[in-house]
């Protein structure tokens, strides 16, 4: 597994973890967070399986 791979397995749920924390708070409706998770998500996917 490359540093690029390994980054994208950390990163990814970091993300989705920080939107939910905004939804939380109420800075971030809930298809706002829908969307972040899955555009997450999708582009997470394509480039781990495209390297």
């Amino acid at each position: 597994m490359t540093d690029a791979k390994l980054g994208l397995l950390v990163t990814a749920p970091l993300l989705i973890g920080f939107a939910v924390m905004l939804h939380r708070m109420g800075a971030l409706q809930r298809t706002g967070t829908i969307m972040v998770a899955t555009a997450t998500i999708v582009i997470a996917t394509f480039l781990f399986t495209a390297q």
